[in-house]
């Protein structure tokens, strides 16, 4: 009969490691699919933008980049090679952050808005941070530990 580490261990994907509440996964995951999938609707102002920014080859990473936001999602919610998710993640909010919603060179309404935006990316960035640290080593370990006691 296995014990409940073991247990846990299958259910996370033999990590050895607990995942984090499957409803914290969700409700973040839920921002960032949302983000995703209307990134994707909005793909053409997205990239409008993104050119606006300087951005290189905005036709291309816009989508490649909303497209990595909504693979890492599904990485975090469904607890699936989570270190790697999660760095995707800090990857996508350390590079868009302050060139998308570089706040301090508006004025207005639009300073505003980005810096709303500047912030709302830090605190999602800030979660990523916490899912990395989470997830450790579990991308490497597919199978149960073998340094457990066998007592």
């Amino acid at each position: 009969m296995a014990d409940e580490s073991e247990t846990q261990s299958e259910a996370d994907g033999g990590s050895g490691r607990d995942a984090p509440s499957l409803l914290g996964r969700s409700l973040y995951g839920g921002v960032l699919a949302y983000m995703a999938v209307d990134g994707f609707r909005n793909n053409d102002k997205r990239v409008a933008v993104a050119e606006e920014k300087g951005v290189p080859m905005p036709d291309v990473l816009v989508p490649f980049v909303t497209g990595m936001l909504l693979v890492a999602n599904l990485g975090i919610v469904l607890w699936r090679l989570p270190r790697a998710a999660a760095g995707a993640l800090v990857v996508f909010f350390l590079g868009t952050t302050p060139a998308i919603h570089d706040f301090w060179t508006m004025e207005g309404k639009e300073r505003q808005g980005n810096k709303i935006n500047f912030l709302k990316n830090l605190a999602l960035l800030g979660g990523a941070l916490i899912f990395l640290d989470a997830a450790g080593g579990s991308d490497e370990a597919s199978a149960p530990s073998t340094d457990r006691d066998e007592t």
